[in-house]
């Protein structure tokens, strides 16, 4: 069953009592939250008529309050982000049920392009950024997170971070003929994926590239998501390249890349909001604004409604590859904290 089935009217019409729901829920279960929305003037009793009328946490709450709404007995692990400055990094807290929950929607929400078989999987990452199994970067979530949908996982890059060209190519020798799984954040991919491939003439055309992260590095280097798509299809063959857009405060949820490409889809379980960033109403598709983040999955923390500090527009609703919203990201707020996976690599220096 396709997780990208919902036109928009569907999906407000479904995910609108549900969002609401967990308003009340977080509300009665997390004090933090109840003092947020009350300082706010958002009654309990409150009606919304939208999605786009459901208050809104700024994401960045998550690095100031501790935000939970399940008892501390209960949390089974605690998430933290890749924030390099200002107040730090988010915590997020689940519990057994949202821990396998994000993990089972994450991987339904995947096999839109993936399929039911768990391919054999490259890895654009070092095995050393999963040690740590309690409490996790971003990154190392994210790792972790893929690793569960791949098999005869092969790491790029060695302890030492440096490219283990060999190990990629006995990888492609067995596995390089079928369809194989490759993850990886964007900047990592270009620079220790790309780059070995090309110098080295490996065929990567029967892969299929998952990646995220910042663009920051490959802007700088005059890469867009256009030009990343079309010179690993001409150089390395490689032509099924899915971005995803996601965060660490939103675990589970993330919005994918259509076929077409430079789109981003919202799963059946989730949607967006664009927000102008003066008068916080919606914009209308082609006006730039703040992107609001929107997903049934968070139970165990008040994290279903999160503004972001990124910039997107809407593409289209109801015309592209998928049903529903679908939106590019255009960075992040000016003086927005520089936050990523891949822009906070402490590898090989670009």
């Amino acid at each position: 069953m396709s997780m990208f089935s919902l036109s928009q009217a569907e999906r407000e019409a479904q995910l609108l009592p549900q969002l609401a729901d967990l308003t009340a829920h977080h509300r009665e279960n997390s004090v933090g939250y109840d003092r947020i929305l009350a300082s706010l003037g958002v009654e309990r009793d409150a009606k919304f008529e939208s999605i786009a009328d459901l208050p809104w946490l700024p994401v960045r709450m998550f690095k100031t309050h501790d935000l939970k709404s399940v008892p501390d007995s209960e949390v089974f692990k605690t998430l933290t982000s890749s924030g390099t400055t200002g107040a730090g990094a988010s915590r997020i807290y689940l519990d057994k049920a949202a821990a396998g929950a994000q993990t089972k929607q994450l991987g339904a929400t995947l096999q839109e392009v993936l399929g039911n078989e768990r391919l054999p999987m490259l890895m654009v990452d070092t095995i050393g950024i999963i040690k740590n199994r309690r409490s996790f970067s971003a990154r190392g979530a994210g790792v972790l997170g893929m690793a569960n949908f791949g098999r005869k996982h092969v790491y790029v890059l060695d302890e030492n971070d440096q490219p283990d060209v060999e190990a990629v190519k006995q990888f492609l020798a067995t596995y390089g003929d079928k369809p194989f799984l490759i993850f990886g954040f964007t900047f990592m991919v270009w620079q220790y994926l790309y780059e070995v491939a090309r110098e080295h003439k490996l065929d990567l055309s029967n892969g299929i590239l998952i990646h995220s992260g910042g663009w920051k590095k490959l802007i700088d280097r005059a890469v867009d998501n256009t030009e990343f798509r079309r010179r690993f299809k001409e150089d390395t063959g490689l032509h099924q390249i899915h971005n995803y857009y996601g965060m660490i405060e939103q675990i589970g949820t993330v919005f994918l890349e259509g076929p077409s490409g430079n789109s981003l889809y919202c799963p059946d379980f989730a949607d967006v909001v664009i927000r102008n960033p003066d008068t916080w109403e919606e914009q209308p598709v082609g006006e730039p604004g703040v992107i609001e983040v929107v997903s049934t999955l968070p139970h165990s923390y008040p994290g279903h409604v999160l503004l972001t500090e990124d910039l997107g527009v809407y593409n289209g609703i109801d015309d592209g590859d998928w049903p529903g919203k679908h939106f590019s990201v255009l960075g992040r707020l000016p003086k927005a904290e520089a936050r990523g996976c891949s822009d906070t690599f402490s590898g090989a220096a670009a």
